[in-house]
């Protein structure tokens, strides 16, 4: 493993985190992922305050990176390729502001690569809608109670992970298969 010094972040939100902390952690190159909270005004959130919408954080996951192996256009594309952006405070049957595609980025590249991209997926009609991911600069970060992280991989038999998360990551697995680790 290369040095802290060489890895980078990238935080997305794409609805639940579940779906999005099993997909990234299957990337060549993705070192840690975290499921959290971010962009909201209250300080230290719990799932339960972050599940009525009014602390203004989105579930999200953070995502540590090594650049030599992965850049962060590749991650854009697994985002923009795994949910629905062009669904506003929504992802599936989870609704609320807390379920927002977004993009916080951690610096002005990554904020440039996120506009350019969006724009250009717009532009091309890659999506019958328009995109509505909010791109906005990293918060605080807050981190998920334990039982949040690595849930795929710790509840797969559960009905949610068989028949919500599996299929998005059978569906991924045949898109990226060139970018799972090995």
């Amino acid at each position: 493993m290369t040095g802290a010094e060489n890895l980078d972040t990238a935080t997305f939100g794409t609805g639940c985190f579940w779906c999005t902390e099993a997909i990234f952690q299957q990337l060549e190159g993705v070192k840690k992922v975290r499921s959290g909270y971010s962009g909201g005004k209250v300080p230290n959130p719990t799932y339960k305050e972050i599940c009525t919408g009014t602390t203004g954080h989105a579930e999200c996951i953070e995502i540590v990176y090594d650049p030599n192996t992965i850049s962060f256009d590749e991650l854009l594309e697994v985002f923009w390729q795994t949910h629905d952006p062009t669904t506003l405070n929504r992802q599936g049957n989870d609704v609320g502001t807390q379920y927002r595609s977004v993009i916080f980025y951690h610096n002005q590249d990554q904020k440039q690569k996120a506009e350019k991209y969006k724009a250009e997926l717009d532009k091309s009609g890659a999506f019958a809608d328009p995109i509505v991911t909010e791109i906005a600069p990293a918060a605080v970060f807050y981190v998920a109670e334990d039982y949040h992280q690595n849930y795929y991989n710790n509840n797969g038999s559960q009905p949610y992970c068989y028949f919500v998360i599996k299929p998005k990551l059978e569906k991924f697995n045949k898109v990226f298969k060139n970018k799972i680790k090995k």
